[in-house]
């Protein structure tokens, strides 16, 4: 081997761990601009509402796998670019919390001009997607998109503690565009998903806003906490945990396995609630409550899937 073939050769051995990081670095990247696990609990519950309307229309899946992929991209990139979008409008206030300082639009690895256009196109690509299935799940994905990018992002969020009711109304409509795919969504079950997402948003942003109370108070932005303080925000999420109880006995219907597991869940996060006005840690008392919704989200939406598994036979 040659004097300037060994060369060549350590040139690529050295190129090759910096290749890779760049590439790892550039996925780093887009997970945190699309926001990743933000992005993954808002489309579990369009998974949820398609597998459900295929239930109670019995219908199987196989009949219906064009309409899944249509929904579920769609719905996926429709929420990619809303997420996408706030990332290119809230830049000057990831600036100054500690948890999104190295966002790309932060730091400037990506520019602003470019997620703002990526926000943009993949936002009409995924209208476009859910267009294909019905008119009714692409009204509701308009409005997911609409009260999350304008009405929550652009108008409430720096100015009233509404946000967070905003906010949750566009999380709220997701189980609806799956169901709207398959059914009219004027029935009774996408309905209770829909108030489930809605009441469940409050308690668990509440959290969220408790952990980062420092944070969104030198970045002004009017979270509850903030303003009315850390003991009103307990009571808050106390009453609207509570208002979680009765519904999971409106989908009896799922079994008495799914009843007894999303009772066992509701009293499990109300007794949390309550032990708030214990607690001498309001941070540590916050990321407990924090982490009991997001477990308690997930588990019983995937049970709802679970129960549904006929479907896919």
């Amino acid at each position: 081997m040659s004097v300037e073939q060994i060369s060549s050769w350590r040139k690529v051995e050295k190129s090759t761990p910096s290749n890779k990081r760049t590439i790892l670095n550039l996925i780093s990247d887009l997970i945190s601009l699309f926001k990743g696990l933000v992005l993954v609990s808002n489309v579990l519950p369009v998974f949820t509402g398609f597998c459900l309307a295929l239930y109670f229309t019995n219908t199987a899946f196989t009949a219906k796998w064009d309409v899944f992929l249509l929904t579920i991209i769609g719905s996926t990139l429709v929420m990619g670019g809303a997420l996408l979008l706030n990332n290119w409008y809230e830049v000057d206030l990831d600036k100054e919390m500690s948890r999104t300082k190295k966002r790309p639009t932060v730091t400037g690895t990506i520019s602003l001009k470019t997620v703002l256009a990526m926000g943009i196109i993949i936002s009409l690509i995924g209208m476009i997607l859910i267009a294909f299935t019905t008119w009714e799940a692409t009204a509701y994905a308009f409005i997911g998109w609409f009260t999350y990018v304008v009405l929550y992002t652009f108008w409430s969020k720096r100015k009233y503690t509404l946000n967070t009711v905003i906010g949750s109304f566009s999380g709220a409509v997701t189980p609806l565009i799956g169901w709207a795919a398959i059914a009219p969504s004027y029935h009774y079950v996408p309905i209770v998903l829909a108030l489930i997402l809605f009441i469940w948003q409050m308690p668990h942003t509440f959290a969220i806003a408790i952990r980062r109370h420092d944070e969104y108070k030198a970045a002004g932005v009017a979270m509850l906490p903030v303003l009315r303080g850390v003991e009103f925000t307990k009571r808050q999420i106390v009453i609207y945990v509570a208002c979680l109880l009765p519904l999971p006995f409106f989908l009896a219907s799922l079994g008495t396995v799914f009843l007894i597991i999303a009772t066992m869940l509701n009293i499990s996060f109300l007794v949390a609630s309550f032990t708030g006005f214990f607690v001498k840690d309001d941070i540590k008392w916050a990321r407990m409550i924090f982490l009991i919704s997001v477990n308690y989200i997930a588990i019983l939406f995937i049970m709802m899937i679970v129960v549904t598994m006929p479907i896919f036979n």
